[in-house]
């Protein structure tokens, strides 16, 4: 992650954003469903060599821990994304380095990815079509969602347009990250907007007490937080502020239309998080040790909105009956919220790289308490089965069993006369039962079992190929090696 532009010093000798000379720590404001456990990890913590504090913390955090919390700015943000599979760490980019790699230390199956439109950066981008609402704009990494509501001038294919990303997305999302056209720097208690005046608001009038500059034509808008935070801190967020509007406006201020699309300024980063289930349990211990946690607890709010008032009130009714053996309710969770026999499911197939791809969906014909349900799903014609090499036919049937919790699955294909085509098991990360799609990351190797019996291990290259290019650790790796070789010997 690169911090130029951002006012944050030449990268260290790993290649990471250095450390500012002024910074004596590092300041995360965190918030969504995994806000006590990632407060309990990080507060008060170290990370390479920097004291790490949360800051603009929640009332009901501020009740949880025996801590100081500051109303200050913030170096960076976690945040829990959207779907609630992981989070999403911006801000200074030598902050979201350090906090990256403090988190993905969670479990196992914590998978981290820089994003290719990080929160706040500036491009130039080719306006390449029109979707209704808005465009899609070509930034050159990859591609954004331009809302015409958020543009200044007419839009229409073929434009050039200085944008800014304004609302980034994961790579498991379908949504591209939305842009806008004016500009926006966060210095992390206050905003700094171009085209408006310092005026006579309030917020202008904030600003006027503290002996910082506003640059002209840009105003202030403060946040909520900013009215229980005292004067030293105002005056460091507008400063941190005011810091990066010049390195914005310097970086676009000489754009040619003729490099575009590019990149013309990231004062900050973002790297996206995805907890696997291993790891949303090793966050329940990390809550679990600041309050009463059920089991499950973030595994069950990750499934569905509907769950957190549930799971809410089964802490508050049981108070401190939970034990920290005590297993993961899937029976009630799934009566509650599914799935159940009769639903449809989909395939939530994610890989290494961040990406998602859902394989189809089918009915669940068989539900188990115990955690398992079988899935049956109608194929196309056409192709082949993957490593399989047998062509898929007009009414053959894929069966699934998936098993919460276990690093692999089978996928049993049949022909429409029940003859069996083949077995397939993939390695994956611990799977979860959600209630509309079974979720994991595919680990790569995998193992198939022929018609006429033959095993074969099969893909060891592409996971290898992952581990070089850091999209998988080499413990993850070897957890997938491990659990490949246990399936070959038991087929």
């Amino acid at each position: 992650m690169s911090g130029e532009g951002a006012g944050d010093g030449a990268g260290g000798a790993d290649g990471r954003p250095a450390v500012p000379a002024d910074a004596d720590h590092l300041s995360v404001r965190v918030r969504g469903i995994y806000t006590t456990a990632l407060t309990a990890a990080l507060h008060d913590s170290t990370t390479d060599g920097v004291p790490t504090r949360v800051v603009q913390a929640s009332e009901p955090i501020r009740d949880r821990f025996d801590a100081d919390f500051a109303v200050a700015a913030a170096d960076a943000t976690v945040e829990t994304t959207d779907e609630r599979q992981g989070i999403g760490i911006s801000g200074a980019p030598w902050a979201v380095a350090r906090l990256a790699e403090r988190l993905e230390r969670v479990g196992r199956d914590t998978l981290a990815w820089e994003a290719a439109l990080p929160a706040g950066a500036v491009y130039q981008g080719v306006v390449t079509d029109d979707v209704g609402s808005g465009a899609v704009v070509d930034c050159g990494p990859d591609s954004g969602f331009l809302p015409y509501s958020a543009a200044d001038d007419y839009v229409e294919e073929g434009d050039v347009l200085r944008v800014q990303v304004r609302d980034p997305r994961p790579p498991w999302d379908d949504d591209r990250a939305e842009l806008a056209t004016g500009l926006v720097v966060d210095g992390g208690l206050v905003e700094l907007r171009r085209g408006g005046s310092r005026g006579s608001s309030e917020a202008a009038r904030m600003a006027e007490m503290l002996p910082v500059d506003v640059p002209d034509g840009w105003a202030p808008r403060w946040d909520r937080a900013a009215d229980d935070a005292d004067l030293d801190a105002l005056a460091d967020a507008l400063e941190r502020a005011v810091d990066r509007v010049e390195a914005v406006r310097d970086a676009v201020g000489g754009g040619d239309p003729d490099d575009a699309p590019g990149c013309l300024a990231t004062p900050e980063a973002t790297v996206w998080s995805w907890f696997g289930r291993e790891s949303r349990f090793a966050l329940d211990e990390r809550r679990r040790g600041v309050t009463a946690t059920m089991p499950g607890h973030h595994r069950t709010k990750a499934a569905d909105y509907a769950a957190s008032a549930a799971v809410d009130f089964a802490e508050a009714v049981a108070g401190d009956r939970f034990e920290p053996g005590d297993p993961f309710p899937f029976a009630a969770v799934t009566r509650q919220f599914g799935p159940r026999e009769g639903d449809r499911l989909a395939l939530h197939h994610g890989k290494p790289d961040g990406r998602l791809i859902t394989l189809g969906r089918g009915e669940v014909t068989d539900y188990d308490p115990g955690g398992q349900v079988t899935l049956r799903r109608e194929m196309s014609a056409g192709g082949t089965y993957d490593a399989l090499g047998v062509e898929r036919q007009a009414g053959d049937v894929a069966i699934t069993k998936l098993q919460e919790g276990r690093w692999w699955y089978p996928t049993v294909y049949r022909g429409d006369d029940g003859t069996r085509r083949g077995t397939y098991v993939n390695v994956c990360t611990p799977v979860e039962l959600f209630p509309d799609a079974a979720r994991y990351v595919d680990l790569h190797v995998d193992v198939v079992k022929e018609a006429d019996g033959t095993v074969r291990r099969v893909d060891d290259d592409e996971l290898d190929e992952a581990v070089e290019r850091g999209h998988v650790s080499e413990a993850l790796a070897e957890k997938a090696r491990s659990v490949a070789s246990a399936v070959e010997n038991a087929l």
